[in-house]
């Protein structure tokens, strides 16, 4: 079995045992008849568990290998009494079983048996939910094994290895023999493959796939957390070899039959650090009409369908925005050049031209294939000086695009104001910019300067997306939305409870609540010591938005249509809707073609928002991560900061620059402290004195927790 892939030996595996004259033995046996040597054999009970946790054989409770059989006398047979879900460790041993439509299960230490986490297991109730305490079960068995490849440090031994992994929740240690190292050193991040996930008291075992870098080494930690979430970085040899096919300017054949509007006023406004410009936006008024022009690379002119291109754009979904670097969806060759909208060069776009009353109402529209030429690249930063900082210099040096500029800065306003007015819900958490030095090393951090140029920006995308999804959306043609589900009813109920203590409330049924609810309250919170606090609540009671095949509405926006149109250089969905749009323009979309739309479009959003996922989760951890770095030299140091939340076991304090940490109640040294749930204050017993929500404290950075991405504080009194 030595030179075969994974699928050759499941084969092997099942044939012997799908034999009628086969008679069930344990893996040792299995072995001997295979001929498979001593120190091979970890191999064979990696293929033994990935064939059961596909569900294609069965271990007994002796430890022998059969198919499956619900008849058999000494196997576990699920029974009405045992719940499926996925188990989710504690680096203390416990854990819980996660489910889709009910509360969690806590599973205590002793009736883990050997489950890690992110496994898919079944388990049984030993203890109902009473008291406000969760339900408590036991781990029958393991389904399917959630984490195959590991992420951590490697710490070499005389004769072996182990790996500590960098998700504390993931608590076992992945033992490493010598020879299966790849030469890696303590101290070295690596990726290790479980090919044995050990029992009762074994550890995992393993093999080192990559050395990620040494612990010391610049870009090491990122990279690290890029391996652990298995976002690819390298581009396939056939994504290379078609994109080095590709000319560096579009050819003059390809400009023919489109809309040309290389002679219309146009600018891209993006961050000054942007590579990927992939919107452009053009505005003239007459008569009291605005003709806004947003117009997007057409990137679907280079990445064809079905080719390797295409394949690895859908396998990556979206580019990853990581504190160091950016893992584009694109090779640099489309994504910074032939479709970057860079000015002063002929680009391919396509285009969504709307005409809006004074009033923000969009009263017509062309969506059409264009070719453009941008005048100027502009930042948020100059577009900000001139409109809201009235700079000399910065109206001097850009005065020919002036006036343009306060048109905008005037229909933005007049788009914000009417999304308002039907409940638009706005959450204005404060995003970090991380500036690090030239080893990586976290220098500064800021609260990301949000202004009238992105806010600008952001109007214009949003009522494109809008404009393109309501047309798709009756012309009944196969689509990629972009939707938000409403509340669950039951969540904004107790969320209700929770916000009366604070005085304020909203109008929830047992049906549903209506957005401009949501914007009401948040407008009342504003400014006050527990707009933090609501805010993440609100925020957390709401679903998740994701990509669908039906226009199922967008709670937050307070609007039926909406669709992602506006990316298509760095999210798939606009991608795919763009070939859309496009056949439709063309005339191609034809039955076969809208057949096949409607067999791949479910896929395609349903990959897209997990990719989604991943990216968002990915970009928050290496936040997390960068803020503890940047704490961490700081510790024995003083600053001010706002409580922004109480719990029972301490307060979480976040400081000007968007750190958060959290003061233990056991640091408070000054006098015993409890938490009073209805107030939601921190109380001292001898002293009466009190922590509320909002309140300006003094703290000093007491210690960083480099592996949990936590930071300590203490009062400063």
């Amino acid at each position: 079995m030595e030179f075969m892939d994974i699928d050759e030996k499941k084969k092997i595996v099942m044939d012997i045992i799908s034999d009628e004259l086969y008679v069930p033995m344990k893996i040792k046996e299995l072995a001997i008849l295979l001929n498979v040597p001593k120190d091979r054999r970890e191999e064979l009970h990696y293929v033994v568990n990935v064939l059961e946790s596909e569900g294609k054989l069965m271990i007994t409770k002796r430890g022998k290998i059969m198919l499956p059989d619900n008849n058999a006398k000494d196997v576990e047979i699920k029974s009405p009494d045992y719940i499926e879900g996925v188990f989710e460790s504690n680096q203390r041993g416990f854990g819980f079983v996660r489910l889709e439509e009910a509360d969690d299960i806590y599973i205590a230490e002793n009736n883990v048996h050997g489950a890690l986490h992110t496994d898919k297991v079944q388990v049984k109730i030993i203890k109902s939910a009473k008291d406000g305490q969760r339900r408590e079960g036991e781990i029958i068995k393991v389904l399917e094994r959630g984490m195959s490849e590991i992420v951590g440090i490697y710490k070499k031994s005389k004769s072996f290895g182990f790996v500590i992994s960098d998700n504390s929740k993931f608590t076992k240690d992945i033992y490493v023999p010598n020879e299966r190292s790849k030469g890696a050193v303590t101290g070295h991040k690596v990726v290790v493959k479980i090919t044995d996930f050990g029992g009762k008291g074994k550890k995992p075992e393993g093999i080192v796939t990559k050395i990620i870098g040494h612990i010391n080494d610049p870009g090491t930690d990122i990279l690290s957390v890029v391996e652990s979430f298995g976002i690819p970085m390298e581009y396939p040899k056939g994504v290379l070899k078609q994109v080095e096919n590709m000319p560096d300017e579009v050819p003059e054949s390809e400009k023919t039959g489109r809309m040309d509007l290389r002679d219309w006023q146009m600018v891209t406004i993006d961050g000054e650090d942007a590579k990927d410009l992939d919107d452009a936006v053009s505005l003239t008024k007459e008569n009291g009409i605005y003709k806004l022009g947003v117009h997007i690379a057409d990137v679907s002119n280079y990445v064809t369908e079905g080719s390797p291109l295409d394949v690895e754009a859908l396998k990556r979904g979206t580019s990853v925005y990581l504190v160091d670097r950016v893992i584009p969806m694109l090779p640099h060759k489309l994504s910074n050049g032939l479709c970057s909208l860079n000015a002063g060069v002929d680009r391919l776009a396509l285009s969504c031209i709307m005409e809006i009353d004074e009033k923000g109402k969009v009263i017509g529209h062309k969506i059409a294939e264009t070719i453009v030429n941008i005048d100027r690249r502009m930042s948020y930063t100059a577009v900000k000086k001139i409109l809201a900082d009235k700079d000399e210099e910065a109206i001097l040096e850009h005065k020919d695009f002036v006036p343009m500029f306060k048109l905008m800065e005037e229909l933005a306003a007049i788009l914000r104001d009417k999304r308002m007015q039907r409940g638009s819900i706005d959450f204005d958490f404060p995003e970090s910019k991380i500036y690090l030095d030239e080893k990586g090393f976290p220098v500064e951090i800021k609260p990301y300067d949000r202004n009238v140029a992105t806010k600008i920006i952001e109007d214009f995308m949003l009522i494109a997306n809008e404009t393109v999804a309501e047309d798709f959306f009756w012309q009944e043609l196969p689509f990629v939305y972009r939707t938000h589900d409403n509340p669950d009813p039951e969540k904004m109920l107790k969320l209700g409870t929770f916000i009366s203590n604070f005085g304020y409330g909203i109008k929830a049924s047992l049906n549903e609540v209506h957005p401009k609810e949501i914007q009401k309250l948040l407008g009342r919170i504003e400014g006050t010591p527990e707009e933090a606090l609501i805010s993440r609540l609100t925020l957390r009671s709401m679903k998740q938005a994701k990509y669908t095949t039906v226009s199922t509405g967008h709670f937050g926006l307070a609007t039926q249509y909406y669709c992602h149109f506006t990316s298509p250089i760095r999210r798939y969905p606009d991608l795919q809707i763009h070939r859309i749009i496009k056949e439709n323009l063309r005339g191609k979309l034809n039955e076969k073609r809208i057949r096949h739309y409607e067999s791949i479009l479910p896929e395609v959003a349903d990959e897209s928002s997990r990719l989604e996922r991943r990216a968002d989760e990915a970009e928050r951890d290496t936040e997390k991560m960068k803020k503890v770095q940047y704490m961490s030299r700081h510790i024995g140091e003083e600053f001010e900061g706002v409580i922004s939340g109480i719990t029972a076991y301490g307060m979480y304090v976040e400081l000007p620059n968007t750190v958060e940490g959290m003061v233990h109640v056991t640091s408070m040294r000054d006098d015993y402290y409890h938490y009073d749930e209805e107030r939601y204050e921190m109380i001292g017993e001898k002293t009466n004195h009190r922590y509320k929500l909002g309140q300006t404290v003094r703290i000093c950075v007491e210690d960083t927790d480099k592996i949990n991405r936590t930071i300590d504080f203490s009062l400063v009194l």
